[in-house]
C-alpha cells in the first residue's frame, strides 16, 4: 500500500547550476523560479509548491524514485506486557520494492490503556532496535553499523549493546504520555557510508545503470523515502491513530525527518531535532558547518548536484526555510543546544521565520516570535523553537518537550 505523494516531476528543464542568479538574502519562497508572485494558497497547492519539491530534488537531496511501492508487512513477535503491562510490543518485517531489497525492521510500541486511539512518533535511530529497548526477541541488525554505537564490535552489533540507548529514545516516558512509538534501524534503508553497493539503491537503478545518477536520490533521500514506506505500514495499523503522525529524528536523521515531513503530508507534525547544515539550518549562513563541508564530509549524503554549490551557495534557488514552507500549513518543531553551535541554532530560528509568509498566505500563524527565546523556553506556535542547555544530543528532556509540542498539535 503506498498513500504518499509521487515524486515532484515535470518536462520542462532546469537550469545547469551556474546559470541560476545569485541571491545573497534567503530567497522568497513566495516568488516562483520565473519571478512569479505566489498570491493565492490555490497558486502555492498547484505552481510553486510542487516546483519546490522538485528543486529540492534536482538540486539537492536527489529525486526518489517514481511510482508506486507495495510495502508487504509480516508481524514477527507480540508482546503485550511491555513495560509491565503498560504497551504492547510489535516487531514487524517491511518488505518493498524488488524481492532482493533489504528489508526493514520495524519496532512498534503501542500504549494499552489510553482513552483513544494514541498518535505515533516516527523516526529512525542510529544504533538499531537493540538498542532503543532491552528486549530478547528484538533482533539484532545484519548489517554495517557505526563503530561508536554500544556493544558494535567491527561495524556488527552484538548483544551488548541492547538497552544501551533506552535514554536516547525514551520510550517508556512517550508512552506514559499517551503515545505510540515507532522506530527502525537508519541502516535497513541505507547503512551510513560513501557507497550505494548496499541497502535500496542498488534495487531501484534503471536498466543498464550501475551507479545514481548526478540528481538521483542520495542517503537522506532513501532514509526520508524509507520514512513514508512506515507510514505505508502505520495507516493500516487499527490500534492507532495514523491521521497523527509525528516524524522525528536527530542530526543527520533530523534533516532525513524535515525532508520526509516536506514530502509526505501525512506526517502532521514535523520534529527535525538538531538537524544543522542541509536540514534546520540555512545555507546562507556564516555560522557552523558548510555546504562544501557537509558535501566534502559526507558526499552520498546529497545528490552529485548539490556540490556545485560548494563554493556558490548564493546560487541555490532556495533555503532550508523553503523546506520548512512545504510542511505549511503543519506544525514544526526546531530544538537545538546551545553549545551545538556547528548547527547554528539561531540561524535556524531565523529558517522559521522565513517560512512564515506561506503559514501566512495559508490561513494560519507560524512562528508567533520576534526575538530569540531565552535558553529553556518552548515557543509553542505552529512553527514551534526552542534551545536548551547542553550539547549534540538526543535525550528525555527533549523527548518531554516533543511530547510537550504534540499536545498542543496533535489533538483529536
Amino acid at each position: 500500500m503506498n498513500l504518499s505523494p509521487a515524486p515532484a516531476q515535470s518536462d520542462s528543464p532546469l537550469p545547469p547550476a551556474d546559470k541560476l542568479p545569485s541571491q545573497a538574502a534567503l530567497p522568497d519562497p513566495l516568488v516562483a523560479l520565473d519571478g512569479t508572485r505566489i498570491a493565492s494558497p490555490e497558486q502555492w497547492q498547484s505552481r510553486r509548491r510542487p516546483e519546490l519539491l522538485r528543486l529540492f530534488q534536482h538540486y539537492m537531496y536527489g529525486a526518489p524514485p517514481a511510482g508506486p511501492v507495495t510495502v508487504r508487512a509480516t508481524v514477527t513477535h507480540t508482546d503485550p506486557q511491555l513495560f509491565n503491562g503498560k504497551a504492547t510490543l510489535r516487531l514487524v518485517t517491511l518488505k518493498y520494492g524488488p524481492d532482493a531489497t533489504p528489508p526493514l525492521h520495524l519496532l512498534l510500541v503501542i500504549p494499552n490503556k489510553v482513552a483513544t486511539k494514541p498518535g505515533v512518533f516516527v523516526g529512525l535511530n542510529f544504533c538499531g532496535n537493540h538498542t532503543v529497548l532491552d528486549h530478547p526477541a528484538i533482533p539484532l541488525p545484519k548489517t554495517w553499523l557505526y563503530g561508536h554505537c554500544p556493544g558494535c564490535q567491527e561495524n556488527r552489533a552484538t548483544d551488548a549493546g541492547r538497552g544501551k540507548e533506552a535514554g536516547v529514545w525514551s520510550i517508556e516516558q512517550t508512552i506514559g504520555r499517551g503515545y505510540a512509538v515507532a522506530t527502525a534501524y537508519s541502516g535497513d534503508i541505507d547503512p551510513d557510508q560513501p557507497d550505494f553497493t548496499d541497502g535500496v539503491h542498488p534495487h531501484f537503478l534503471k536498466p543498464g545503470q550501475k551507479q545514481p545518477g548526478p540528481n538521483d536520490w542520495g542517503t537522506i533521500a532513501a532514509w526520508a523515502w524509507g520514512l513514508s514506506r512506515i507510514a505505508d505500514y502505520l495507516v493500516t495499523v487499527p490500534e492507532i491513530d495514523a491521521q497523527r503522525l509525528a516524524v522525528v529524528g536527530h542530526s543527520r536523521l533530523g534533516k532525513t525527518a524535515l525532508l520526509a515531513g516536506a514530502q509526505d503530508p501525512r506526517f502532521t507534525l514535523v520534529i527535525p531535532h538538531q538537524a544543522g547544515c542541509g536540514g534546520t539550518a540555512p545555507s546562507r549562513h556564516d555560522v557552523g558547518e558548510t555546504v562544501k563541508q557537509i558535501n566534502d564530509r559526507f558526499p552520498h549524503w546529497f545528490c552529485d548536484e548539490f556540490t556545485r554549490f560548494n563554493e556558490a551557495v548564493d546560487r541555490l534557488p532556495f533555503d532550508q526555510h523553503c523546506l520548512v514552507a512545504l510542511c505549511a500549513p503543519r506544525p514544526v518543531l526546531f530544538t537545538n543546544a546551545v553549545e551545538d553551535s556547528w548547527a547554528d541554532p539561531e540561524g535556524q530560528f531565523r529558517v522559521l521565520g522565513a517560512a512564515n509568509p506561506v503559514y501566512k498566505l495559508l490561513g494560519v500563524t507560524g512562528l508567533e516570535a520576534d526575538a530569540y527565546p531565552p535558553v529553556g523556553e518552548l515557543i509553542p506556535s505552529r512553527l514551534g523553537y526552542q534551545v536548551r542547555t547542553g550539547k549534540h544530543s538526543m535525550n528525555a528532556d527533549d523527548w518531554k518537550v516533543f511530547a510537550d509540542f504534540a499536545d498542543r498539535w496533535l489533538k483529536r
